[in-house]
């Protein structure tokens, strides 16, 4: 399915935040020029993000705020902003972080690629043309190694499979059900990479440059990659369990 090029694109991006009032400003007014929809999904920052971004809804068109009692993690986060942004009806949905380590000045090509056919986009530093700038090198292997285990274990094809800048096509995201994905942290990507290879969906990734944060903290903590590593692996030994099986009733 192509969408029209020549149509006026109805595109909602879905940002969750977290202790990010210094950079959510700069990043609403960059996705508002794109004249993209916004919805912030604010865990109850106590920096006070969710203020911030009442603030910018009530004087600036095309945000809505979605706040949460808590912080649970990355992916109830985008399940709860997802549902929202399918609930307004867009043609497309994309998905990004809010310290500019995803360029919005990129959001353009990823709807670029619904509109030629696929029905995922998924920003990668990993193909010909991506590149991280600013990480160290033990943040650069351990960012490669943990794509190449999941990508091995799991099967998946894509080579950033980790990466959280993303555009749907919209009836792609819903058959995916974000809200129903059991990982609450940065697995929620490799989840939502595996959904949609198990629905067969036609998955692009085009090259950004990833650029480490320049204000605020980054919320990767070594108890959340080791957490991440045991998902992955439980993941990949239930498929080739359900494999296994799969083999003998057709023996059977």
């Amino acid at each position: 399915m192509y969408l029209d090029r020549g149509q006026t694109l109805d595109v909602i991006v879905v940002l969750p935040t977290y202790n990010e009032a210094e950079n959510l400003p700069r990043m609403a007014a960059a996705i508002g020029r794109l004249g993209y929809g916004l919805i912030v999904v604010d865990d109850a920052s106590p920096d006070g993000t969710g203020a911030v971004a009442d603030r910018l809804a009530a004087s600036l068109p095309g945000i809505e705020v979605v706040h949460r009692a808590r912080k649970e993690g990355l992916g109830p986060a985008y399940g709860a902003g997802f549902r929202r942004a399918l609930e307004r009806g867009p043609q497309i949905v994309c998905a990004m972080d809010c310290d500019f380590s995803h360029d919005p000045a990129e959001l353009p090509g990823l709807v670029a690629e619904i509109v030629a056919g696929a029905d995922i986009a998924i920003g990668s530093r990993y193909v010909a043309g991506g590149r991280i700038a600013g990480w160290r090198a033990y943040r650069r292997f351990l960012s490669w190694a943990g794509n190449l285990y999941a990508r091995i274990t799991l099967g998946l094809e894509q080579r950033d499979v980790t990466s959280g800048f993303r555009a749907f096509r919209a009836p792609a995201l819903r058959r995916l059900e974000p809200h129903t994905c059991e990982s609450a942290g940065y697995n929620f990507q490799v989840e939502m990479a595996m959904r949609a290879h198990d629905a067969g969906f036609h998955v692009v990734e085009r090259p950004i440059t990833f650029r480490d944060r320049s204000l605020g903290r980054s919320k990767m903590t070594p108890g959340i990659a080791l957490e991440a590593m045991a998902r992955l692996t439980r993941w990949a030994l239930d498929r080739r369990l359900r494999r296994r099986r799969r083999e003998e009733q057709q023996r059977a």
